[in-house]
């Protein structure tokens, strides 16, 4: 089952209400739940996800609010491709998306992962701004360059690292 832990921001965009919002943690998946976050970038909303237990992220560029109200294809479609793209193995790929078979959300719980879903939000801003916008052809290799990028809170491991280790242990 697909986690996600969305800001009020979010939560108010998708239309979610209270009732909507589960309160007990589910059954994970090897990399558990993640946050989410809309932002705006040249004022064009953007999804930006963030793995809990790794920090790996990446961002929806433009995207309209039917498309939120909707977001689980679209996020296996996007997590899929940029896994892919990191040279992941099409097996280890391939676990990773058929553990989510349904979507659940939930309020934010990690101050931390806050924090650094804030300090990316405004690296994807200035990449993406400096880069042309959000229809660039760069935003993919930003994402990238924000998944190798060392975060103090894994101990200045890259998110594309501590992915690739949970998974190296859990098979």
């Amino acid at each position: 089952m697909l986690l996600i832990r969305c800001t009020k921001k979010l939560q108010k965009e998708i239309g979610l209400t209270e009732s909507d919002l589960i309160k007990t943690e589910p059954a994970s998946s090897i990399l558990g739940s993640w946050h989410a976050n809309l932002i705006y970038i040249d004022g064009k909303k953007c999804a930006l996800f963030v793995n809990d237990k790794t920090l790996f992220n990446f961002i929806i560029p433009d995207i309209s609010r039917k498309q939120l109200r909707d977001i689980f294809p679209l996020f296996k479609t996007f997590l899929q491709c940029i896994i892919t793209d990191e040279g992941i193995p099409e097996s280890i790929t391939d676990k990773i998306i058929s553990e989510y078979d349904s979507i659940s959300f939930a309020n934010t719980n990690s101050k931390s992962i806050l924090g650094s879903m804030n300090d990316l939000a405004s690296h994807y801003k200035f990449f993406i701004l400096d880069q042309g916008g959000v229809h660039s052809p760069a935003v993919p290799g930003i994402i990238k360059r924000l998944n190798h990028w060392p975060f103090s809170s894994l101990q200045f491991v890259y998110p594309i690292d501590a992915l690739k280790a949970i998974y190296e242990t859990a098979t």
